[in-house]
């Protein structure tokens, strides 16, 4: 079965969200409508459609026009083996004592390692993306450098690869929260998987917004591998749940960002101490002042 993509871009929320409502409407209507936010500092939103049927070009023309966006770019996607793509695609991925594979390459896992097992799923986090892994190399780092976490905290966690990587090198229960029900889903089918159950706590909750993150503070290690908005919008959490000469680890941050997100953080009393561009993302150190 064809599968077509039809995208434009807008300037608004409130703009992206009602030509999102209006595609929804078309004949033949769409299998799935996103709209999201350009985390590039443009202002821009995108409007993704799809669609099983070949879409109304004149229909989208005519909502593009109405909603003042871009016109719409239609595609028709070829038809793949996502199964054979996913297992061809993600080959494991090395950080530091950390090895994070599938399923499919069990027998390439060396004795000499941290095993994370993550299979490709709707949730976000398999080591691939440049964030992932500068998240892992950052924990390797701090580890080499002789930091124990006794009180981890992972914020948006995704799979909760990095809440299992704390947990795989230090012995205390560590406790992973997502904004997400199914994130949250796929985080515990991850920690089960890994043999992890008991070790890694997943919760569904916004940022430190949850009374078990609450009783736990102050955590000596907070890793948050989300987006920019969301990032500023937590620093002041962030500060008020860690403790003086905590570390937070923060990325889903493009290269472009970093020193402003630098600069919140350094308002709330905490401070660079390592940062590392994979890419095109930067992965960030801090420390809370004492």
């Amino acid at each position: 079965m064809p599968t077509f993509t039809a995208i434009t871009t807008l300037s608004g929320k409130e703009r992206a969200e009602a030509l999102g409502l209006a595609v929804e409407n078309l004949v033949p209507e769409p299998t799935g409508v996103g709209v999201f936010e350009i985390e590039d500092d443009s202002g821009l939103w995108e409007v993704a459609c799809y669609f099983t049927e070949t879409p109304d070009d004149t229909g989208l023309a005519l909502l593009a026009a109405a909603h003042d966006a871009k016109p719409f770019v239609i595609s028709e996607l070829p038809e793949t083996d996502w199964v054979a793509k996913v297992r061809r695609e993600l080959t494991p991925v090395v950080a530091g004592r950390f090895f994070v594979y599938g399923s499919h390459d069990a027998d390439k896992v060396p004795d000499d390692c941290e095993p994370l097992l993550i299979e490709a799923a709707m949730a976000f986090g398999t080591g691939h993306h440049g964030t992932t892994l500068g998240c892992l190399r950052a924990l390797d780092r701090l580890a080499d450098a002789g930091f124990q976490g006794r009180n981890v905290v992972d914020i948006g966690c995704g799979t909760a690869v990095l809440a299992m990587a704390a947990a795989r090198i230090w012995p205390d229960t560590v406790l992973a929260s997502d904004i997400d029900e199914v994130a949250v889903e796929v985080a515990e089918a991850n920690v089960k998987a890994n043999g992890l159950d008991g070790r890694v706590r997943c919760l569904e909750a916004t940022g430190f917004d949850h009374p078990d993150l609450h009783a736990a503070a102050p955590f000596d290690l907070v890793f948050a591998n989300i987006l920019k908005g969301p990032l500023i919008a937590l620093a002041p959490d962030v500060s008020a749940h860690i403790q003086k000469d905590g570390k937070v680890i923060l990325s889903g941050i493009l290269n472009e960002q970093a020193d402003g997100i630098v600069d919140v953080y350094s308002r709330v009393g905490i401070n660079l101490t390592h940062r590392e561009e994979i890419g095109e993302w930067t992965t960030l150190t801090l420390t809370k002042s004492s």
